[in-house]
């Protein structure tokens, strides 16, 4: 049998913050065969990225790291090695693709010339492999010039041309539009396959997985729930956390009547999480044993892998059978008003290029668009990376001024907006409480009647009030996106502006903010506008989807209507990239 190219084995992790120690990874152990593609999934936290990280020898040294157990990668031991076989490693065996190329690229350096530093070989017909088009214009282009899909298909082609023996894929088509991230997935897999590169594909999207991976490896905790083929996985999972993964994903096919089931809530947890299954505050199926005794990992009889479970076998099916879910409330609002109105909007932004008379001519981005939203109704926009989306959202939000055209607000009012990015959103050296009051200023409240307005909003919003006085960097990611709705809504706003706000976040943590989403505006009746490149996420919160392309709405009416018979093109071929288990799993 050949040889694996990695081997871990009952590997352990402690980080250290603020003088406390956090045991990140927890007794991992699996391996990578030549060629095979793993992918990593589970919730933010579960030590995904701290896996990959270990393998380069790139923990950072301020969180004082505490290694345990070995590493091999191809024969070389990583836990303990000296700096100088660290460095070996990672120019000789491994290479990492992050999901921000940009932050792996020099800004100052072409891209043939950063290529050239990287490795040997042809950087043209490397660059033409990864399918881009035009390699030459490419390798003389800077970072800045190229689109977030061609970057990203840049940094493979350099980690690529030095022929690694592992590539690291750290959710490399997390923030990219769904066509631009099938030819990646096509990508790794044709080089997997041709290089016998193994590959460690982390990823929170489990169609992604599906779409790609042979075997799937469940990370809970830091620790192995489960692992096995990605159709054993997948079809028959053996852990109940896996099965609420599976459950909590949405697509096509999920009930747009009723919320998003979820995960369930945490209760409390165990005393000694050493001695127990991780698990277990949150568990379906949990039993007395399960608090006391450590689970390892086993086969069970559904399906080739293993899973650590003490009653694997008494997981539940992961399907969406809560038909007992209530019904989304109807909005009491009624729809005659007109809460943003957007006249034939352009805009254009000026290129590096001049022209005869030295003038930089503008590139055209928006062009004529209508758009017209009501009050209480909520429009998804879609469409591919560098469509105009997120333009038409800051021209509606006042950032931006069109270069012609008229914006039309409900009562000329301020819309409140919720960025992809959450943490960037908050200021780091105000509390949490701090910044959802900002917004009760005007009002004139008493300091108690405020401290009351700004408790409810995060109750609302399912943000603990003893998190009122901490800081945005005290807050995970998911509760860092709370506070900013909760700052949204404090003040309930006519009309509520999300830019990509489920993009990175694992899927029940997508399932749940879509939820509140939904509540909120039903609730207050907000209008909404949704600013998304996945059309299973629009289809659920929308009341109307609006496909962009090249700055032009190409199509708008009905969710399911629209998913079902698309009338464009360019809209049959945005659903056709969407990656999806049933399609997958039935290949």
């Amino acid at each position: 049998m050949t040889e694996p190219v990695l081997t871990i084995k009952d590997l352990s992790v402690v980080l250290s913050r603020d003088g406390r120690a956090n045991r990140v990874l927890d007794g991992i152990s699996f391996d990578v065969a030549p060629g095979e593609i793993i992918a990593l999934v589970g919730e933010s936290g579960s030590g995904k990225s701290t896996i990959g990280l270990t393998l380069q020898g790139l923990l950072p040294k301020e969180s004082e790291p505490k290694i345990s157990g070995s590493v091999l990668l191809d024969g070389v031991e990583i836990v303990g090695a000296k700096p100088g076989v660290l460095r070996a490693a990672r120019r000789q065996l491994v290479r990492a693709v992050s999901q921000d190329p940009m932050g792996s690229l020099n800004p100052t350096m072409t891209i043939g010339r950063q290529m050239r530093e990287s490795g040997v070989g042809d950087i043209v017909d490397w660059l033409g492999r990864t399918g881009l088009p035009d390699p030459e214009r490419i390798a003389d282009s800077f970072p800045h010039r190229l689109s977030g899909g061609q970057r990203q298909r840049v940094l493979i082609a350099m980690s690529m041309m030095t022929g690694p023996k592992l590539l690291i894929a750290d959710e490399p088509t997390t923030a990219l539009d769904v066509t631009i991230q099938a030819q990646i997935l096509d990508l790794l897999r044709k080089l997997a396959r041709e290089q016998q590169t193994a590959i460690l594909f982390v990823t929170h999207d489990l169609s992604v997985a599906a779409s790609l991976a042979d075997r799937v490896l469940v990370l809970y905790a830091g620790r192995v729930a489960e692992i096995g083929g990605v159709r054993d996985v997948i079809r028959n999972p053996a852990h109940p956390y896996s099965a609420g993964l599976l459950s909590a994903r949405f697509d096509f096919t999920s009930d747009r009547l009723r919320p998003l089931p979820t995960l369930p809530v945490e209760r409390s947890r165990p005393r000694d999480a050493t001695n127990a299954c991780a698990y277990a505050h949150r568990c379906p199926i949990v039993q007395e044993d399960c608090t006391t005794i450590r689970p390892a990992l086993r086969t069970v009889g559904n399906h080739s892998g293993a899973a650590a479970c003490l009653h694997a076998e008494q997981t539940p099916a992961a399907t969406d059978t809560s038909r007992t879910r209530p019904l989304w409330p109807e909005s009491v609002v009624q729809r005659s008003a007109v809460a943003l109105e957007l006249f034939q909007i352009s805009k254009g932004f000026a290129t590096g290029a001049k022209n005869f008379w030295g003038v930089r001519a503008p590139r055209p981005v928006l062009k004529s668009v209508d758009l017209t939203i009501r009050q209480g109704e909520c429009v998804a926009l879609v469409g591919e990376s560098g469509s105009g989306k997120s333009t038409i959202l800051r021209i509606a939000a006042g950032l931006l001024k069109p270069d012609s055209g008229d914006v039309s607000r409900v009562d000329k009012i301020a819309p409140q907006v919720v960025f992809q990015d959450a943490v960037a959103a908050l200021t780091p050296w105000l509390s949490v409480g701090e910044q959802i009051g900002e917004r009760l200023r005007p009002l004139g409240l008493s300091a108690e009647e405020s401290r009351r307005r700004v408790a409810e909003a995060m109750e609302l919003v399912g943000l603990d009030v003893g998190l009122m006085q901490a800081l945005p960097s005290e807050l995970s990611g998911g509760q860092c996106q709370r506070a900013v709705v909760a700052r949204a809504v404090v003040v309930p706003p006519k009309l509520l502006l999300c830019d990509e706000p489920i993009s990175a976040m694992d899927v029940s943590l997508a399932a749940t903010t879509l939820n509140l989403l939904g509540d909120l505006r039903r609730r207050f009746g907000m209008a909404m506008l949704f600013v998304t490149h996945d059309l299973a996420a629009a289809r659920i919160i929308a009341d109307r989807i609006a496909v962009l392309q090249h700055g032009e709405l190409v199509e708008d009416g009905d969710p399911d209507a629209l998913i079902a018979a698309p009338k464009a093109a360019y809209t049959r071929a945005l659903i056709a990239a969407m990656p999806s288990l049933h399609t997958e799993l039935a290949q």
